[in-house]
This record gives structure tokens, sequence and C-alpha cells, in this order.
């Protein structure tokens, strides 16, 4: 039987939507998932990292593995004092210590000012950016876990930034499920899953961010973060009256010039000043 004119005008204008239907479907699979980047494919840790080879240069580099070992040559700092303490360097930084490597780095994503302020539409490319980048040891050392943490080097590529106590940034960053995205809310130490526009916590202080429900949309989120955080930005009163100690945004960390960052607990530093390692209080920023 022929296909009149009109049946196959019917025909191609079904085609046309279904064209349609899948390319709108496409494009919200890309929203949630992000453009993909020439990295491995081996799992999240390539998953939305730019310039990942680099990435993976820098936490193989001899230069991380002497700060980790310096990092773990010393205890963890306790305390409430502010003096700084002068901390020896050492030659070989990881002489003395097990052997271990430093795991593939994995993506960081942080809730955005814009989103926090509610300046921008709760979906997915608005609402989390990358942050930064974070990878444990392969094996604990003496007891303790430590996690590397590189940040983006303006003009392209990563540089370290901190080496902090614990690998639980490292835990969560690697249990994005297949179709969703992990994304932290540091100033609470929150963190969620976010697949298609629902949001669902990882952690207590997540649980408790989203007033003790299993799961909210996007837009809810958007309004608890607002109400937190909305006022406490960079520049508001909150922050000119320095009232901004632990509502800081945890990517971001200062480019060092000669040395990294190396955090050690939850409030406490040691930074290259002067050639000097130092021991200092650690002092969180508002939300920028």
């Amino acid at each position: 039987m022929r296909e009149t004119p009109t049946s196959g005008g019917r025909a191609a204008a079904r085609l046309s939507r279904l064209a349609t239907a899948l390319a709108l479907g496409a494009s919200a699979l890309l929203c949630v998932t992000g453009p993909a980047h020439a990295a491995p494919a081996q799992g999240p840790s390539a998953v939305d990292i730019p310039d990942y080879q680099a990435a993976l240069a820098a936490v193989k580099s001899q230069a991380v593995l002497n700060a980790v070992c310096r990092f773990l040559s010393v205890p963890v700092p306790q305390g409430g004092s502010d003096t700084p303490q002068a901390i020896p360097d050492k030659a070989a930084p990881c002489e003395g210590l097990p052997a271990f490597t430093v795991k593939d780095p994995l993506a960081v994503s942080e809730i955005t000012p814009g989103f926090v302020a509610g300046t921008v539409q709760p979906i997915p490319t608005e609402a989390v950016k990358l942050s930064h980048l974070v990878s444990s040891l392969s094996v604990s050392v003496d007891n303790r876990q430590a996690t590397v943490m590189l940040a983006p080097t303006q003009g392209g590529g990563w540089h370290l930034a901190a080496v902090r106590e614990g690998d639980s940034d490292a835990v969560f960053a690697g249990k994005a499920e297949p179709g969703g995205l992990v994304f932290a809310e540091p100033q609470i130490r929150a963190w969620y899953q976010l697949t298609l526009l629902t949001v669902t916590p990882l952690n207590d202080q997540a649980r408790q961010g989203l007033n003790g429900r299993a799961s909210m949309s996007l837009s809810d989120y958007q309004k608890q973060v607002k109400a937190r955080y909305a006022d406490k930005q960079t520049g508001s009163e909150y922050d000119t009256k320095g009232f901004s100690s632990g509502y800081g945004s945890a990517g971001e960390e200062p480019e060092p010039s000669s040395a990294p960052l190396v955090v050690g607990g939850s409030s406490a530093a040691l930074v290259l000043a002067g050639g000097v390692l130092l021991l200092r209080r650690r002092r969180r920023d508002p939300v920028d």
C-alpha cells in the first residue's frame, strides 16, 4: 500500500518530535554530568577534571610526596594557641616513613556564590562548580591518613594547595554514582549527591542541612542555603564586622609562591613564611 502525502507528513512530524526529544534528553544529561574532558576512562577520578594529565602528574610528583612526608613527620596540631611555631625542615622528608603513594585525583564540586545568593537558577550547571581536586594515600602511614588538595593554577594546570589530616574528602568525592554528581557544602562540612534535580545527603551534616529529610529538590535546597549564607558572603555586613569564621569555601585556597599551605586538623595550618615552616591557627573566610 502506497503511503499518501498526508500520512507521509505525519510520519515526518513524528520523527521530528522524536529527534527533538532525544536532543533535549541529551542536553539534560550533559547538564547533570558536565562536559567530557580528555582523560582516561577510569571512573570518577577522571570525570569533569580539565587538564587531568597535569593533575595526575602533580599528585605523583616528588614535590607532593615530600610535602606529604613533612606533614606526616609532625604530630597533628592540638590546642588553641595562635602563636606560630617553627617546624624543622628535613633534607630527606620521607626518610624513616613507610612507603606509600598518592592515589589519582578526584574532583570536588561546591555550591556557587550565585546559587547561595539566589541570583542563578536552581539547575546543576549553575548550582555547583568544580572547586579543587583531592587525593588520599594508598595506605595509612603510622596509623594516619592524609588528603592532598590541588587548586587550579591561573592560566591552566594544577598546584599543590594543601595536605590535610584524614581522607574523608576523598572518600566522599569517590561516592558519585552513574548519572549523579557529588558536591560539598563546605560551610557545614556537608556532602550531597545531586541526581537530575534531586539532592540526597551523604553524611550527618548533610542530613541536618536538609532538615532531616531523605531528599530535597534542588530548588528547595537553594532556599535552605540562601537562608543560611546569603547575608554572610564577601562584602556583607557579617563579613566586614569580622564575624566570618566558619563560613569559608574550602576550595578558595591562595596559590602559593614557594611552598604549599599544609593544613592539619580543622583549625591549624602549617605554612612557609620567609623560608621557615610555621604552625599557626587557621581562620576561614566568608562565602565568596
